[in-house]
């Protein structure tokens, strides 16, 4: 009997990660979870999926965990309350590419976003630039993933908007469309490239079924409540203050006031350019906001 597939899936306690799980599972493949702690992986080896505890910044213990798959599902996750975030970036990017020859990996799948082909002004994002390059460098054949604006960005201002009748707004102008993609489907195509056959580097861009604007998102409020939900811009210069409770450090608020601003912009976006795939979802914005409504 030939056994299925098996992959590696890093970041399931995560939404993209658990999507690339569902979505291996449900199509037959075994999946192996990376998780930090035992606990983090009992609800997978509930439904069956093999378990592995490793850390991102330790060689020996994620290259252990990369040994003996198919293929394996990459993100590097945020360190946002840590101040020094970009050098923790850094060396999970490392980490993971030594991991990644380690273990002979036939082939990655990363996380990443749009504007990682920036070298500068992208704030936040340089972080996913940092692992593109040190996963270039491995040799190894890998793709990148560069997600549009997540529609879950938007979840933590729908759920204030629902208790005060308005919704803030740090994206702006307000009509101004941009792409935006759902986790779920982030995914669904992570785990669809997973069982393609390429070589050496490759980019697939990610994007929703069209781009939405703030007022789109107010519009779509208003009709589901039935009852009118205003939207106002957050003025740049109240950025700081308007994040200043969350449980980022000093460093990522100005990290992620220079991707806003370089969002706002339009300097992170879509490459033009033939030799990137672009690949677009199904879930709408409608749908995230009537998740959150039910």
């Amino acid at each position: 009997m030939i056994k299925a597939e098996l992959y590696a899936v890093t970041g399931v306690t995560g939404r993209t990660g658990a999507a690339v799980a569902r979505t291996l599972l449900a199509a037959g493949k075994r999946v192996r979870v990376i998780v930090r702690t035992p606990a983090n992986g009992a609800v997978w080896a509930n439904q069956g999926a093999e378990v592995s505890v490793a850390n991102l910044t330790d060689i020996s213990t994620l290259s252990s965990a990369l040994s003996g798959v198919e293929g394996a599902y990459i993100i590097s996750p945020p360190q946002y309350s840590q101040d020094d975030l970009f050098k923790q970036a850094e060396i999970m990017a490392d980490t993971i590419a030594e991991a990644s020859i380690k273990a002979q990996l036939p082939k990655l799948v990363a996380l990443s976003s749009i504007g990682a082909d920036k070298s500068k002004d992208v704030g936040l994002i340089s972080m996913n630039r940092t692992l593109e390059q040190s996963l270039k460098q491995t040799g190894l054949p890998v793709t990148f993933l560069r997600a549009a604006y997540f529609m879950e960005n938007w979840i933590p201002m729908i759920e204030t908007a629902l208790k005060q009748g308005s919704l803030s707004s740090f994206l702006a102008p307000l009509n101004r469309k941009i792409p935006m993609i759902a986790t779920d489907d982030i995914g669904r195509i992570a785990a669809e490239a997973l069982s393609e056959h390429w070589d050496k580097v490759r980019v697939i861009e990610l994007e929703g079924p069209r781009p939405y604007s703030p007022n789109d998102l107010s519009n779509g409020l208003t009709q589901s409540l039935g009852e009118a939900v205003d939207v106002k811009a957050i003025a740049e210069s109240d950025w700081a203050k308007a994040l200043s409770g969350s449980a980022m450090s000093t460093t990522a608020i100005d990290g992620f006031i220079e991707m806003t601003k370089a969002l706002n912009s339009g300097h992170i976006d879509f490459v033009d350019s033939a030799e990137i795939d672009r690949r677009k979802g199904s879930i709408t914005l409608d749908d995230i906001v009537t998740e959150i409504l039910s």
